[in-house]
């Protein structure tokens, strides 16, 4: 997950990616025109706070590791932060967008959108609120904080047998306990979490109050399931009709065997029972690392700085950030730094495939070479999406070969892909449909959702839903996981048609993927960069060609 507007890193790194796209003395992907000097200040500015939000935020990740950064204190960041948003406030207010060139206005545009949706403090995503909090939280941010909170502190200390275990822990040991009475009581070590969030299910729990709040929000404040739509260039009331259609497919693809909700990812585990022991905890980062290079993207000479290890109090969540956004400083070019942090206490093919995809969203803002106003990553949707064209390879028997020594079933490797990715699309329209109906009981409609199309076991009494913390951080952004999968799949076989093949690798790849989709940043929005890409408007196509694989081998 690549959250925007948080920012992380260290002040020593350098430009790593392909010759061919970045030679000495090569041009910027977007090089401004003769723009007004009250702009290019602006733009310094921009680039000014972007670099103390990202201060601030890798402070609060680690207090007891960073004290400071770039020789200064968090409260000297946070005060060139206050200032820095307070004149671009002012100044693009005061910024024509008529009788600029068109860069000129797209740049003023995304400023702003970007400074309206700042906030007047910079923050992070360490936590702040308290579970305690969410049983008397009135207000949106306040309850949302709260039931973050949660996630913090019960979601990485489940007690399961005779210790504890993190959430993302959890999950791959569902995929490979081999009795199900123990996998039952791993899924129900989750019910102090469940309960934090959704008390009794009643229309007082902490969730069934925030999601009337972020509902009522939406129109005001805009809602990802819009913008989404916005991205696939389709009316928001499509997106839905997406989901359904890619669930449903999956429905006749996957059988029609009925499943406990504890033996959901044991069914599709086969080739994390078989593979897991190949990939050790310790051995995450080199095969990370070994794969982005042999796509020609040397990973650790960019300095990205990799926080993976559990610890107390930390970000319950995978997510991908800024230290710093790259810009030209007297003529040169001064490199992007990116942190990945992570709480991986087990390795295992689903721990390698997030890594892979965390380091997809690096990929992405390093290949980024453009004016200050574009230096971000577009919509939610697409960037989300493109950290996945990376990591799928990792269900590729090809990939598996090459860097495990060994391969799981092509059949058993797609289930397992395939799998996840449903889990994904059915809490996207979990997400979709609370938002639209936020009076609903959500345990009634995930239980409508996954036994009709995951063949899931009704279990009405289990907010088992509430495993992912983007449903109380921010509703509605699980779409971008959902029907990501559907840009993901378009833009694989994109590649694979003009670029051939490159689960196990292809050097060529990074700067060929940069030059021609990722450079340029915000300079187009993102439905026409992924168009023009594609030559075609994005469809499922591509994604459910994918999922009718999984039929002809089972």
């Amino acid at each position: 997950m690549r959250r925007p507007s948080v920012l992380r890193g260290r002040p020593r790194a350098r430009w790593v990616v392909a010759a061919a796209l970045w030679g000495p003395g090569a041009a910027l992907a977007q090089q401004p025109a003769a723009t007004p000097a009250a702009l290019e200040q602006l733009e310094r500015a921009y680039a000014d706070f972007n670099d103390a939000a990202g201060a601030v935020s890798l402070i609060d990740s680690d207090p007891a590791r960073y004290h400071a950064y770039g020789g200064r204190s968090r409260s000297s960041w946070q005060h060139e932060y206050v200032a820095r948003r307070a004149q671009l406030v002012t100044g693009l207010a005061q910024l024509p967008l008529t009788g600029l060139a068109a860069a000129d206005a797209r740049a003023i545009e995304v400023m702003r959108a970007a400074v309206d949706e700042s906030e007047a403090e910079p923050h992070s995503l360490a936590p702040v609120g308290h579970c305690r909090d969410a049983t008397h939280a009135d207000k949106l941010l306040p309850l949302q904080e709260a039931l973050y909170g949660c996630f913090t502190e019960l979601a990485n200390s489940l007690h399961f047998e005779h210790g504890t275990v993190t959430r993302v822990a959890a999950f791959d040991l569902l995929t490979s306990i081999p009795e199900p009475e123990r996998r039952r009581a791993l899924f129900l070590a989750f019910v102090p979490l469940w309960r934090a969030l959704n008390g009794d299910d009643g229309a007082a729990s902490p969730y069934r109050r925030m999601i009337r709040m972020a509902a009522a929000a939406a129109p005001r404040d805009g809602s990802p399931i819009d913008a989404a739509a916005r991205t696939l260039g389709v009316a928001s009331t499509d997106v839905a009709q997406w989901l359904e259609r890619i669930l449903d497919t999956w429905r006749r693809v996957s059988g029609a065997a009925q499943v406990e909700p504890w033996d959901y990812r044991y069914q599709g585990g086969a080739a994390e029972r078989e593979l897991g022991a190949a990939i050790p905890r310790a051995a995450l980062r080199q095969l990370n690392d070994w794969y982005y290079l042999d796509l020609g993207l040397d990973l650790a000479g960019a300095d990205v700085l990799f926080d993976l290890d559990p610890r107390s109090g930390k970000a319950p969540l995978a997510y991908t950030d800024y230290v710093r956004r790259g810009r030209l400083a007297d003529g040169h070019w001064q490199p992007t730094l990116v942190r990945i942090s992570a709480s991986y206490g087990r390795g295992g093919l689903g721990q390698l495939n997030e890594l892979v995809h965390e380091s997809g969203h690096a990929a992405h803002m390093l290949a980024l070479r453009t004016r200050p106003a574009f230096m971000d990553l577009g919509d939610p949707l697409f960037y989300e999406a493109f950290a996945d064209v990376p990591s799928w390879s990792v269900y590729e028997p090809a990939w598996q070969q090459k860097y495990l020594g060994r391969s799981a079933p092509e059949a058993a490797s797609l289930r397992a892909l395939y799998s996840a990715v449903m889990l994904d699309a059915a809490w996207a329209l979990f997400d979709l449909r609370m938002l639209r109906r936020p009076e609903a009981d959500p345990n009634a409609v995930w239980t409508d959702i996954t036994s009709r199309y995951l063949h899931v076991i009704p279990h009405p009494e289990l907010a088992w839903w509430a495993v992912r913390v983007q449903l109380v951080d921010k509703p509605g952004y699980m779409v971008n996981y959902g029907l990501g999968a559907v840009i993901t799949a378009d833009i694989r076989a994109r590649i694979a048609a003009q670029l051939g093949p490159f689960a196990a690798g292809d050097p060529r790849w990074y700067g060929w993927i940069a030059a021609h989709v990722l450079a340029s940043g915000e300079e187009h929005p993102t439905a026409q960069l992924l168009r023009e890409f594609l030559g075609r408007p994005v469809t499922p196509d591509a994604l459910l060609a994918q999922l009718q694989r999984v039929a002809a081998r089972d």
